[in-house]
C-alpha cells in the first residue's frame, strides 16, 4: 500500500459519492477503484489517508515496500503544502505551467525535495551550512515509449517519457496530472527508473520496455524489481473513445478485459419509448455506451508479463479525477491545473 505522510490519523469513512453514482450506472466497479470519501476533514482507507488535512506541510505518498530500502529516495507528490496560488491556496505545483509563476514552482520544488530528504548536507569547518537539494532531472514528456539512461546531469534538455539510472545523488522526476507515474527499483543492484504512463505510453508498452532497458543497461533481473504505481485517473473515471479500445485490443491479448461499458440511461426514453422509434432494427434508436479504461490494471499486467512478481507491485488507491482536494487532475479541472511528480533517486 502507498503510505501518505504529513498528516494525522483519524477514523475510516464512507464510500465516495462520485464513485457510487458511477456504479449505479450499470457497470460493475473494480474493487481496486473504490475509494473512501470521508465526511470530516481527514480519514483513512486501509491505512492510507483519503482526505487532505488542513496544513502547510507537503503531503507525500510513499510505497511501503520501497520505504524499506535505506539507500532509496522516492515519493509521489500531492497538491498540498506549496506556494502556488494559481489553482487554489498553497498548492504544491511542480510543473512550469502557463498559469503559475516560475518563482513559485521553483520554491515548490525545493520544498518538495527537502521534505523527501533529497538534499546534500555540508559543513564548512565547524559551521553547518543550509542543505542544498539534489539535481532534479526531468523530461519534456511527449507521450512516447522513449526511455533515457541518465548517468550525470544532462547538458541539454531531454525528451521522452522514462528515465533510468544507477548514479547516486540524482533525482529522476516524472510530471503527471492524470497519467500514471510508475517507479521501478532494482533492490539488488541499486538501479531506479521512473516512467510516465498515459494511455499512449501504455499502449506502446513503456513500463514493459522499462524493465527491458534496466536489464540491458544494468543487468537488472525482473525478479529483483519492485514497482510502485502512483496516483492517476482510475477505471471509475477514465472515459475513452472506441479508437483507444481498438488500439489496446490490437496490442494485447488481454486488451478487452481492460475496458468496461456503461449504458447511458434516459428517464424520458424509458417513460415514452414510442417517441424514439426509428427505422433501424430493432425499432428504437439506442443511446451510446460509455467506455472506461483501467489504466492501472493495464500497467500492472505489463509488469507481470515482463516478469515482475505480483507481490512486488504496489498501487495507489487514489483517483486524480475523484480527489481534486488532494491531487491535480487535468480532466477534472478542464486543463487548468498544476503538475505532481513521481520521483526516485539513490543515496550516496
Amino acid at each position: 500500500m502507498l503510505i501518505l505522510e504529513g498528516g494525522t490519523k483519524a477514523k475510516a469513512g464512507s464510500q465516495s459519492k462520485n464513485q457510487g453514482k458511477k456504479q449505479k450506472q450499470g457497470a460493475k466497479a473494480n474493487p481496486a477503484d473504490r475509494t473512501v470519501r470521508p465526511t470530516v476533514a481527514f480519514r483513512y482507507h486501509g491505512g492510507v489517508a483519503t482526505r487532505a488535512p488542513i496544513q502547510s506541510k507537503p503531503i507525500i505518498l510513499r510505497a511501503q515496500h520501497l520505504g524499506k530500502l535505506p539507500w532509496l529516495v522516492h515519493g509521489f507528490s500531492t497538491r498540498a503544502g506549496g506556494f502556488s496560488r494559481a489553482y487554489g491556496k498553497s498548492d504544491l505545483n511542480l510543473g512550469f505551467t502557463k498559469d503559475d509563476a516560475r518563482a513559485s514552482v521553483e520554491r515548490n520544488r525545493v520544498r518538495f525535495l527537502r521534505e523527501l530528504g533529497a538534499v546534500i548536507r555540508e559543513r564548512r569547518g565547524s559551521r553547518r551550512v543550509s542543505p542544498s537539494p539534489w539535481p532534479l532531472i526531468t523530461l519534456r514528456q511527449i507521450h512516447s515509449d522513449i526511455i533515457r539512461r541518465v548517468d550525470s546531469i544532462p547538458e541539454e534538455p531531454l525528451s521522452g517519457d522514462g528515465m533510468i539510472t544507477a548514479t547516486p545523488g540524482l533525482l529522476l522526476g516524472i510530471q503527471v496530472a492524470d497519467c500514471l507515474p510508475v517507479i521501478l527499483v532494482d533492490s539488488r543492484r541499486h538501479v531506479v527508473g521512473v516512467f510516465h504512463a498515459g494511455w499512449r505510453g501504455t499502449v506502446q508498452r513503456i513500463v514493459e520496455k522499462g524493465v527491458g532497458e534496466m536489464h540491458r543497461c544494468f543487468g537488472s533481473h525482473p525478479r529483483d524489481l519492485k514497482a510502485a504505481i502512483g496516483p492517476g485517473i482510475r477505471g471509475c473515471c477514465y472515459e475513452v473513445g472506441e479508437e483507444v479500445r481498438t488500439k489496446f485490443e490490437s496490442q494485447f491479448a488481454y486488451g478487452d478485459s481492460l475496458f468496461r461499458e456503461v449504458k447511458e440511461s434516459d428517464p424520458v426514453r424509458e417513460k415514452y419509448p414510442l417517441l424514439f422509434l426509428s427505422a433501424r432494427a430493432p425499432g428504437h434508436s439506442e443511446l451510446p455506451k460509455k467506455i472506461f479504461l483501467d489504466l492501472v490494471e493495464a500497467n500492472r499486467r505489463q509488469l507481470r508479463v515482463a516478469g515482475v512478481p505480483a507481490k512486488s507491485i504496489e498501487v495507489s488507491p487514489h483517483c486524480t479525477n475523484c480527489r481534486t482536494d488532494l491531487l491535480f487532475s487535468y480532466r477534472a479541472e478542464k486543463g487548468k491545473t498544476g503538475r505532481m511528480m513521481g520521483v526516485a533517486g539513490i543515496r550516496n
